[in-house]
């Protein structure tokens, strides 16, 4: 019996020592393996880092300073805005929108109908071509203008909306620069900062009776009006962004949202703002709805109102740039998904 003992434990040992290395190697490749398919490690979490605080910061400082006078459309601060943004454009060589030569999509003062004294303005278009199908365009919209001065008074409007202009900027940047590495997005992208929409919307309305891209390539518009501040409701549960019509007309939009936070970027997705019988209304007062006007499906990104709002009050110290480059990068992996995903977005949910 001892015999027959001794000769198991060798056995045994030698088997060790045969499979052992084996089983090691097998456990390492799977490691590495698992390692390679996390989000951390993808390319688009590359660029989605570089998506900063301090970089939004950096630009909505000069977005809302008291040098643009409000912003106000047709005023010089509004046209020093739009100057700003295509000189941001043109340094990180981002293309103009197929078709023109130069960023803004002029605006005749006609066209400004609630105006006492019409202006024109403009439109500020950038665009990043897709490499497989790029005539099927993902819209990025935010309006830059605001509501100016009074008297000496300046409304900066660092949130309504320097945030969703900058945040539209940095997200141009961080796709231009994986493009620039070999990992640009399958399908096209058009950066539309709108004019006009603190005096009824018109610079959106004005582009979707006006594409630069026709309207049946356009899969979606993904609007950021307000992502820098949080909502008094909120205090305390700051981990959240307000999502509006994202199921209104395309469910599958809806889906591919929620999964993109959950893998990502992990906010809040509050939809509060949503219902139907929402009394603010909120669906239909930014850019995004003229687009859902045409049967295009939108999903509007919303931090809610705050005791700033539309005052002189609303200025770039109040930002929680921490919080609002996390929003940002989850608008900025919404888009890579859809851009880049097997079959295009439909409004699955069409009305007449």
């Amino acid at each position: 019996k001892q015999k027959n003992v001794s000769l198991a434990i060798k056995f045994l040992n030698m088997t060790k020592k045969l499979f052992l290395p084996t089983i090691q190697s097998a456990l390492f490749l799977f490691c590495l393996i698992a390692m390679a398919q996390t989000p951390e490690s993808t390319p688009r979490e590359k660029y989605a880092a570089t998506i900063t605080s301090e970089d939004l910061s950096e630009l909505l400082y000069t977005v809302a300073s008291d040098s643009m006078q409000g912003r106000m459309t047709g005023t010089e601060g509004q046209k020093m805005a739009a100057d700003f943004l295509q000189n941001f454009y043109k340094a990180h060589r981002i293309a103009t929108a197929p078709g023109m030569d130069h960023y803004f999509q002029e605006i005749p003062a006609t066209y400004f109908t609630r105006m006492k004294n019409p202006v024109s303005s403009e439109n500020v278009l950038a665009y990043i071509e897709g490499s497989e199908l790029p005539d099927e365009v993902v819209v990025l919209s935010a309006h830059y203008d605001h509501v100016g001065m009074e008297g000496d008074t300046i409304y900066n409007g660092a949130d309504d909306d320097g945030s969703g202009t900058v945040a539209l900027l940095e997200i141009a940047e961080a796709f231009q620069m994986a493009k620039d590495q070999g990992y640009g997005p399958k399908r096209s992208l058009l950066f539309l900062h709108v004019t006009g929409e603190e005096i009824g919307l018109y610079g959106s309305r004005y582009y979707t009776e006006n594409p630069i891209i026709p309207l049946a390539q356009t899969l979606c518009d993904l609007n950021t009006d307000m992502i820098g501040r949080i909502d008094p409701l909120k205090e305390g549960n700051e981990n959240y962004i307000y999502l509006i019509g994202s199921d209104k007309l395309s469910q599958s939009l809806h889906d591919l949202s929620e999964e993109v936070n959950k893998t990502y970027v992990q906010l809040e997705l509050d939809y509060t703002f949503n219902a139907d019988d929402d009394p603010n209304r909120f669906y239909y007062r930014s850019d995004h709805y003229n687009f859902a006007e045409k049967n295009i499906p939108v999903i509007f990104y919303f931090n809610g109102v705050h005791q700033d709002y539309h005052k002189p009050t609303d200025t770039p110290d109040k930002i929680n740039y921490p919080l609002m480059a996390k929003r940002t990068r989850l608008i900025f992996h919404t888009a890579w998904e859809i851009a880049n995903r097997e079959g295009r977005i439909y409004a699955d949910k069409r009305t007449e």
